[in-house]
């Protein structure tokens, strides 16, 4: 199986991974939790289940946003990379994910997300794998200021892609979540010398 190497001397990337789905039987979920194994010793990867949790956005709301959108603001904040799978609903990227970066936004400028290293993936049981979501979930993190890196990564025919193990059956997926993971840890690493 590969996996990507511990750089000597150095604390295991931690990654906290948002899946866009509220499916218990996400293949979203699911081609996070290959990530994480893919990662090895070298990510501690923290599958976030928060989402529901996080009401609809009010700038009312803002200065007390309540316990699901406090838990959420403290983990994107404790984490040293974010990694998004987002399913494809109506052609972009489902509504309580956006949702929940709209409250992750603020505030503008300073908010957890200005300069957080992320990456987005996706998966889908059709032919294309969530591109249009992929392409718009990027957008908005960009502009919330993440630093998103990595190549687009769009996993089609996600039910025949996965194994019953969870883990890719394609040398080719598993070569590119774990050079994403790399990248995750790349961009962590160079942070402070751009």
């Amino acid at each position: 199986m590969n996996t990507i190497d511990v750089p000597a001397g150095t604390e295991p990337l931690r990654v906290l991974a948002i899946s866009g789905s509220l499916r218990a039987d996400s293949v979203n979920s699911a081609l996070l939790r290959a990530a994480g194994a893919l990662g090895g010793a070298a990510v501690k990867l923290e599958l976030w289940d928060g989402l529901a949790a996080v009401p609809p956005f009010s700038e009312d709301d803002e200065a007390e946003p309540g316990a699901g959108v406090s838990a959420m603001l403290a983990a994107f904040a404790g984490a040293d990379a974010l990694l998004f799978a987002t399913p494809e609903y109506n052609r972009s990227l489902p509504g309580q994910l956006k949702n929940a970066l709209d409250w992750a936004s603020r505030p503008y400028g300073r908010s957890v997300l200005t300069g957080k290293a992320a990456a987005v993936i996706g998966a889908s049981p059709g032919n294309f794998g969530g591109r249009r979501a992929h392409a718009d979930l990027t957008k908005v993190l960009k502009a919330c200021g993440a630093r998103v890196v990595g190549d687009e990564l769009c996993v089609a025919q996600a039910h025949t892609a996965l194994g019953e193990d969870g883990l890719p059956v394609g040398e080719e997926l598993r070569t590119a979540l774990t050079g994403l993971l790399a990248a995750l840890g790349e961009a962590v690493r160079t942070a402070g010398t751009e």
